[in-house]
């Protein structure tokens, strides 16, 4: 892809939403990872950037999850863009209860640039930007994790210099953060293959979209049970937590249900020589990954939390104000 047409790509997506990873086609994804690294290699090498491409610019952080990893980097992006932002917890805000989702984002677009919003229900995301007149950005929902998806994609290109063709394994419960993966890898020509029990796949239309992106990049897309299976030639063996935040009763049957798809050193033994783990935290070591292997010399998952901050800088420079120049 020729620079100007990376730029166009980029271009389009100015001034619009991010609620899902298929808002972002597959040359808007390769451009993106292209932003985010020259984003990174210039705050490592200087500790600031030429252009602060948020100054004067305000986002409002509604958040209806508690958060470490996402809450603190999204400050910290727009910090370091110039920009402020302002931490609205759900309570404070009361969502449904006190106003609905629409006529919140109506009356934060009268004074903020964008919304990222982290809520519990994708519907609630959805309705925040159909009331804003400014971009909203999905921070996490029930249905997907598109930041999150940025900042692996990310770490999976640094450590192998791409995503064509590296196979990531996500094995476990297929939930918010596999759904954007799975589209932001066959987006990126990789394949991706996910290891799940009956009934812990995700979403039927996320996962046809991810097959229309292998289809248009060369990636796939692979279904399978058996976590070995799944692990074998892998690159990236990856999982997250079986029981999520709002799932606390359902805990002894997700347990049982998982039995069986822990990310483990018998299945690292199977995968492609030079393999590493991901999980983007926080883990439950013991349950849906060795404790050995979330700090062992296989882990890429410190350097997918640094990244959330430079893939969340990328997204905002996108979608607000990328460089005309």
């Amino acid at each position: 892809m020729s620079k100007a047409d990376a730029r166009a790509s980029l271009d389009a997506l100015r001034g619009r939403d991010l609620l899902s990873a298929a808002d972002l086609g597959p040359d808007a994804w390769r451009s993106l990872l292209d932003l985010a690294s020259a984003l990174k290699a210039e705050w490592s090498a200087t500790g600031h950037h030429e252009r602060e491409l948020l100054r004067g610019r305000a986002l409002a952080l509604v958040f209806e999850h508690p958060s470490l990893r996402t809450r603190v980097s999204t400050e910290l992006a727009v910090g370091q863009l110039g920009g402020q932002s302002i931490y609205l917890l759900g309570g404070d805000v009361g969502i449904g209860r006190r106003e609905s989702a629409f006529d919140v984002g109506r009356t934060l677009a009268a004074w903020v640039a964008a919304i990222v919003a982290r809520t519990l229900r994708d519907e609630t995301v959805r309705q925040l930007a159909a009331g804003a007149g400014v971009p909203v950005i999905n921070a996490l929902t029930d249905r997907e994790h598109p930041l999150q998806a940025v900042a692996d994609v990310l770490t999976v290109a640094e450590a192998y210099g791409g995503l064509e063709g590296r196979t990531i394994a996500f094995i476990g419960d297929g939930n918010n953060v596999a759904a954007s993966l799975a589209i932001a890898v066959t987006s990126l020509g990789g394949t991706m293959r996910l290891a799940t029990p009956p009934g812990y796949a995700p979403p039927d239309d996320l996962l046809a979209v991810a097959e229309e992106r292998a289809r248009q990049t060369g990636g796939r897309l692979e279904l399978v049970r058996d976590p070995l299976m799944a692990a074998r030639g892998a690159t990236i063996l990856y999982t997250d937590v079986w029981t999520s935040m709002g799932m606390e009763a359902e805990r002894d049957r997700r347990l049982a249900d998982l039995a069986g798809y822990t990310v483990s050193r018998a299945l690292l033994a199977v995968a492609e020589p030079g393999a590493r783990v991901m999980h983007c935290l926080p883990a439950h070591p013991g349950e849906e990954i060795e404790a050995e292997l979330l700090e062992g010399p296989v882990s890429l998952i410190a350097r997918q939390a640094q990244n959330r901050l430079h893939a969340t800088k990328a997204v905002l420079a996108v979608l607000l104000s990328y460089p005309e120049s």
